[in-house]
């Protein structure tokens, strides 16, 4: 009998089993919301990007349902027949909203950091990257075969050294998220432009975690720190805190429209539905009409933060609506995880290689949908727990 060539996946599968590494996706039934229904459990939601409320939003739902009445499925690439009115409409929607010259709109923010990145550098040239940036930017960079330079985590005294060396490359592309995904906090941006004009590099921030929750327009990480004209190429995401799905690039006019010839995950990939766009920007324009969501979100986060410190908790850097609780092992994360579950409250454990070796953690997402009774309820919750483990 022959050999079944995919027999060693068990024998994998069961080593992350014996780690506490692997992964079992959970069935949601209902809406996506500040409380879900979680393989038949109602628990309340700590464990969703989507940071303003609005995936469920009645104005960004009615938004997407007129819009099927015109039809769902784009049918083809952008480049051939699948780039619609309301594609085009979000692109100029992002544009403004972001006060760029130009947009690009993504099947999703994976798409988009994995397309640019490729399109920008290759061979002979040099990506440098924060040592936890998101896995996109990272196979961004892998699929670009230009060199890659690594730099602790927000330490841009490391990456001047790095530039410093690497004056024999033809392009050079520093490459930051804007708001940690894992972490919470926020890159040293103003250092880095700094960087980036004296070494003449490129500089590419993925605002995906902060558009619509950080600066005064909601802008982002970019905006809140006043550096926003200085980043040349700036990606977002449209499936987090505006509710909906994509991923966008805006920039100047030569940078767009260089990513619609060249970026792969464009040119090769079938236009997302039109309604999605549709959704958006209706999002947007909640994003600029009620700036209360995005500044009550930021003052729940720091009340957390404060709470869950003089609780003893280690939080790391966190600055922001996403607040890593560390725990340390994969196995202490899951045991967290499902004790929490058991007073109705879900905070996903996170694990490698979603963080390093170590630094598994509890990952609160904060949004302006959690009410200030669900807030003190995962308080009370992790008080208990620190009790029992902390003391």
């Amino acid at each position: 009998m022959r050999k079944d060539p995919l027999s060693w996946i068990e024998a994998e599968l069961e080593q992350l089993d014996q780690a506490g590494l692997r992964r079992r996706r959970r069935v949601r039934q209902g809406p996506q919301g500040a409380v879900v229904v979680l393989d038949g459990r109602e628990l309340v939601n700590f464990g969703s990007n989507d940071y303003l409320g609005l995936a469920s939003d009645e104005r960004v739902k009615a938004a997407a349902v007129a819009a099927v009445q015109e039809g769902w499925g784009a049918g083809a690439s952008p480049l051939v027949s699948g780039y619609s009115v309301l594609h085009q409409r979000l692109e100029s929607r992002l544009a403004e909203f972001e006060g760029r010259e130009s947009a690009v709109v993504f099947g999703s923010g994976f798409a988009a950091n994995m397309g640019t990145i490729a399109a920008l550098v290759g061979p002979g040239d040099a990506v440098y990257m924060d040592a936890k940036n998101h896995a996109s930017l990272w196979d961004g960079a892998r699929l670009s075969r230009a060199d890659v330079r690594v730099y602790g985590h927000g330490e841009y005294r490391q990456l001047e050294r790095l530039l410093e060396r690497g004056g024999q490359y033809r392009r050079r592309l520093i490459v930051t998220d804007g708001l940690f995904s894992m972490d919470g906090d926020l890159a040293p941006l103003g250092e880095l432009v700094e960087l980036a004009h004296r070494y003449e590099a490129m500089l590419l921030v993925d605002e995906a975690h902060a558009t619509g929750v950080f600066g005064a327009g909601g802008r982002g990480t970019a905006e809140h720190l006043g550096v926003e004209k200085e980043i040349p190429v700036q990606i977002g995401t449209l499936s987090k805190a505006l509710g909906s799905v994509g991923g966008f690039v805006v920039g100047s006019r030569i940078l767009i429209d260089w990513l619609v010839q060249r970026a792969r995950s464009y040119l090769f990939s079938t236009a997302p539905p039109a309604p999605m766009a549709a959704a958006a920007m209706a999002a947007l324009e909640i994003v600029q009409t009620e700036p209360i969501r995005r500044r009550r979100l930021l003052e729940s986060a720091d009340y957390v933060r404060a709470e869950l410190r003089r609780q003893g908790w280690r939080l790391g850097p966190s600055m922001s609506q996403i607040i890593p609780v560390l725990v340390g092992r994969p196995e202490t994360a899951l045991e967290f995880s499902a004790a929490l579950a058991e007073r109705g409250l879900f905070v996903p454990p996170i694990r490698p290689p979603a963080v390093p070796e170590g630094e598994s953690c509890l990952r609160i997402s904060l949004c302006a949908s959690h009410s200030s009774g669900m807030i003190d309820a995962l308080l009370e919750a992790l008080a208990v727990l620190a009790k029992r483990f902390l003391s």
